[in-house]
C-alpha cells in the first residue's frame, strides 16, 4: 500500500485527499495545513493523521500532493525532493519565473518524480482529441481553439492573490495548447479587457476577459478564449482543425437530453457548473498517474518543465499586453 500525504486542505486539497482514499493501492497517511482546523476536517473525513508541519507529514510517505498556497509551492517541492519524496504539485510552480528557475536548479538531477497538476491533459475528451490528431485522423494540424470560461468572477480576496488571470486561469490553457499542438509555440500576442466587473478587476490590477494567439515555427496557430464569467456555466471546449477535418472535445452535461416543443427547439440541460464537476474524471486520472509513476520509478507525463513552459507563455503574454506587440517566446526563456 503506497503512502501519500496531502498538504493544503482547501477545496482542491480535499478533492485530492478523497481521490487518494478511492485508489485501492494508496493510503492517505497524513495531512497538513497552516490552518490546523482545515487539516482536522480532512483527517476526520478520511482517518488520516493531521500533522503540524510539512517536514513531519512527509517524513514517512512515498509521495506528497501539494495543494497549498502558491507562494509555498517551490519551497515545498525543494524540501520534498531533498527528502526523497515524490511530488505532485498544483499549478503554478510559482508566480515568479526566477523563483521557478531556482527551484529547477535545486532539484535538477535528483530523479525524483515531480508532477504538475495540469489535470486537463487527463480529461477523457481532451485526451481523445489529442490522440486522434497525433494519429493523423485530421491530417496536418493547422489550428487549435481553446475556450475556457468560468461561471462567475472569484471574490476580490482570491483575485488579489491569484497572480493575474494569465498565471492563474489561462496557465491551464497554455499547457493545453502545448499538449494539442504538434510543435512548440514560438510567439504570442494577447488582448486583455475588463468587461465583467471593470471596477473590481481594475482595483486589483487584473483583467477578466482575454483572447490570445499563439503561433508555432511551422505556422500552426492556437487561439485561447477566456472569460471570468459565463452566464450559462463552465464553458470548456477544445477544437483541433486540420487539413482533413476537425476534432472537438465539447462541454459536458449531467445527462444527455434535447427538448423540442412549440416555443423552443434543441434545448438541453445546463452544462456542468464548475471545475470539480466538469473535470472529476481527470482529477482522479492524474492522481492514478502519479501513483503509477512512483510505483514504476518513471517520470510523469506532465512534469516540472511543463509547469515552467506554461509560466513562460504567461509572461510572454503579459509583455505583449505591456508593449502592444507580438512577443517571441525566446525573449522570456
Amino acid at each position: 500500500m503506497m503512502k501519500l500525504a496531502v498538504v493544503g486542505c482547501g477545496r482542491i486539497g480535499k478533492l485530492h485527499a478523497a481521490n487518494i482514499d478511492r485508489n485501492p493501492g494508496t493510503r492517505l497517511a497524513g495531512v497538513f495545513d497552516i490552518h490546523p482546523e482545515a487539516a482536522q476536517e480532512v483527517s476526520a473525513a478520511t482517518g488520516a493523521a493531521a500533522f503540524m508541519s510539512f517536514e513531519e507529514v512527509i517524513a514517512d510517505v512515498d509521495g506528497v500532493v501539494i495543494a497549498s498556497a502558491t507562494e509555498t509551492h517551490a519551497d515545498y517541492i525543494e524540501t520534498a525532493v531533498r527528502m526523497g519524496v515524490a511530488v505532485f504539485c498544483e499549478k503554478p510552480i510559482d508566480l515568479n519565473l526566477e523563483r521557478v528557475d531556482r527551484c529547477r536548479a535545486a532539484i535538477s538531477g535528483s530523479g525524483i518524480p515531480v508532477q504538475i497538476g495540469f489535470n486537463r491533459r487527463f480529461d477523457p475528451g481532451h485526451n481523445a482529441v489529442r490522440e486522434a490528431a497525433r494519429n493523423g485522423r485530421i491530417g496536418d494540424i493547422h489550428q487549435v481553439v481553446i475556450t475556457s470560461r468560468d461561471p462567475g468572477l472569484p471574490p476580490q480576496a482570491y483575485l488579489e492573490e491569484s497572480g493575474g488571470i494569465l498565471r492563474d486561469m489561462t496557465i491551464h490553457d497554455f499547457d493545453l495548447a502545448r499538449f494539442m499542438l504538434a510543435d512548440e509555440p514560438v510567439e504570442v500576442s494577447a488582448s486583455l479587457s475588463r468587461l465583467v466587473d471593470p471596477k473590481l478587476t481594475g482595483e486589483v490590477g487584473d483583467f477578466d476577459t482575454a483572447m490570445l494567439l499563439l503561433r508555432t515555427e511551422a505556422g500552426r496557430q492556437c487561439c485561447i478564449i477566456n472569460s471570468r464569467s459565463a452566464a450559462y456555466g463552465y464553458d470548456q471546449r477544445v477544437e483541433v482543425f486540420g487539413s482533413n477535418g476537425m476534432l472537438i472535445s465539447d462541454n459536458q452535461r449531467p445527462y444527455e437530453l434535447r427538448r423540442f416543443d412549440a416555443s423552443e427547439t434543441g434545448c438541453s440541460p445546463p452544462i456542468l457548473n464548475f471545475f470539480i464537476e466538469r473535470y472529476g474524471d481527470s482529477y482522479m486520472a492524474e492522481i492514478n498517474h502519479f501513483v503509477d509513476c512512483i510505483g514504476n520509478g518513471s517520470q510523469p507525463s506532465v512534469g516540472f518543465e511543463d509547469g515552467r513552459a506554461a509560466l513562460i507563455l504567461a509572461e510572454a503574454a503579459y509583455l505583449s499586453i505591456k508593449e502592444q506587440r507580438i512577443v517571441r517566446i525566446g525573449e522570456i526563456a
